[in-house]
């Protein structure tokens, strides 16, 4: 008995050993990286501690395990730390190759860009790697300026462009608001709208047009039938380079190589980033023509008129490699769309009933479900308060019951606060969409028929009243 009592003291105090080190790490986080977000997290009851993480599945300190339906906004298209990927940056750092030197060719680039293409297709046959969406943007820009000649760029209403200097593109205050000068000579065009694209693109002053095939924090906005080929096409007409941020949308999100494909798009530039890293080591790619190419490479003197000190870098070439040996190796495109479809099947036939269940839409694994004001009088009073506290009060409600009450993370869109997303690893299985859309109705039937769900909402807004 006295050897259990003594293990049972030493296990106690390594848990709390445990507990004062996450303490003092939280602590470190607030003083020196960002305490907003920490209190943020606390006031969403969201903070929580990961133990590991594999596919979908994110494994808690505490042996909780939630589904992840968000992956990182569309970083883990292979699952979370999966196995191949792993091994192939092991066997990366074993080698001890050269890494950074700088000053030699790097042979991993050239085989992750020939293979970049061949899946790209189209005209695009050159690529610039970087280290993340803004830098792929940054380049975009600088390459479209040279080729063209011209300064001005324009940019479809509701993208998420990028989080730099790049924020000239998108539209809203709230992303752009304090950060100002912006570049000048930008302007957003209405994503859709034919007419204001052809009206600034006949004064033949634009370098580029910037859009996302399917826009994700817009709301998961999918294009008008024909918009995307007849933009295109006017792009053509006045000279203005095509420019396709497939940052959320490329490597088989939506089922395809890129969302272009699936509207028979042939982009002068294509940007990707996010799931070409495998969530583990950050990493761009600018896909480009050899014309646009040439017009900023074009000498022996410009031979590195534009760089990034990371870009080639054998991990993160070793990781987009692995990346794409997984995506293709495991059918994970044509799985993305026979599970989209069956998700978005699925959501509608369970929420049709619900009179603040909206549209469900998408295209492969990248998916939105929108809310709507509800029309009874009980609802809606309750609704209007909250939508007058914050905007996004009502759908972070909703992304702190699915994770707290059912161990589903997602997240709203960041333009669009009455759109939630749904957006897992592409290997997710049927049980786990089946476990996210029954979490979803409970979460929605909760909304409809109880007052849990408003009083949560009041607690949220007392709490962000003391932030």
């Amino acid at each position: 008995m006295r050897v259990h009592s003594d293990l049972a003291v030493l296990h106690g105090e390594a848990q709390d050993g445990v507990v004062e080190a996450a303490r003092r790490s939280s602590e470190s986080y607030s003083d020196c990286v960002n305490p907003q977000w920490l209190r943020l997290l606390d006031v969403l009851r969201m903070n929580e501690r990961y133990a590991r993480c594999e596919g979908v599945e994110l494994h808690l300190e505490d042996g909780r395990v939630l589904l992840d339906f968000l992956s990182g906004y569309c970083v883990h298209n292979a699952g979370h730390n999966h196995p191949h990927i792993l091994s192939s940056l092991e066997d990366e750092l074993r080698r001890r190759g050269p890494a950074m030197l700088q000053s030699h060719v790097p042979e991993l680039a050239g085989e992750l860009a020939r293979r970049l293409c061949e899946h790209a297709g189209g005209r695009l046959h050159k690529v610039f790697f970087c280290s993340s969406g803004s830098e792929g943007v940054e380049a975009a820009i600088k390459f479209a300026r040279v080729h063209t000649g011209r300064s001005g760029l324009l940019s479809a209403g509701g993208a998420f462009t990028a989080l730099r200097a790049e924020r000239s593109l998108m539209d809203g205050e709230f992303w752009r608001g304090g950060f100002g000068p912006l570049l000048p000579e930008t302007a957003v065009v209405p994503f859709g709208d034919l007419d204001a694209l052809e009206h600034h693109l006949r004064g033949g002053k634009y370098a580029a047009f910037f859009v996302e095939p399917v826009q994700g924090e817009a709301g998961i906005r999918i294009p008008p039938d024909g918009y995307l080929q007849a933009a295109q096409a006017l792009c053509r007409k006045h000279g203005t380079l095509f420019v396709a941020d497939e940052v959320q949308t490329g490597l088989y999100r939506t089922g395809r190589f890129l969302a272009s494909h699936h509207f028979g798009l042939e982009p002068d530039i294509v940007i990707l980033a996010k799931a070409l890293s495998g969530g583990l080591v950050p990493s761009g790619a600018v896909l480009m023509s050899d014309v646009i190419y040439k017009s900023v490479f074009s000498s022996l003197k410009r031979a590195i008129v534009h760089t990034s000190t990371y870009s080639e870098n054998a991990m993160s070439m070793r990781a987009g490699l692995a990346v794409l040996d997984v995506l293709e190796n495991e059918n994970l495109g044509d799985r993305a769309l026979a599970s989209g479809e069956y998700l978005r099947e699925r959501l509608r036939q369970e929420l049709e009933p619900y009179e603040m269940a909206g549209e469900v839409r998408g295209l492969g694994l990248l998916n939105g479900i929108e809310f709507q004001a509800p029309h009874r009088l009980a609802l809606r009073a309750s609704f209007e308060a909250f939508r007058r506290i914050h905007p996004a009060m009502f759908g972070q409600i909703v992304v702190m019951r699915l994770f707290r009450d059912h161990g589903v993370l997602t997240q709203i869109c960041g333009n669009d606060f009455m759109v939630l997303k749904a957006a897992p690893p592409l290997v997710a299985s049927r049980e786990q969409l089946d476990k996210f859309v029954d979490s979803l109705r409970s979460v929605v039937e909760l909304m409809h028929t109880g007052t849990a769900f408003w009083t949560d909402a009041l607690g949220l807004a007392r709490r962000v009243s003391g932030i």
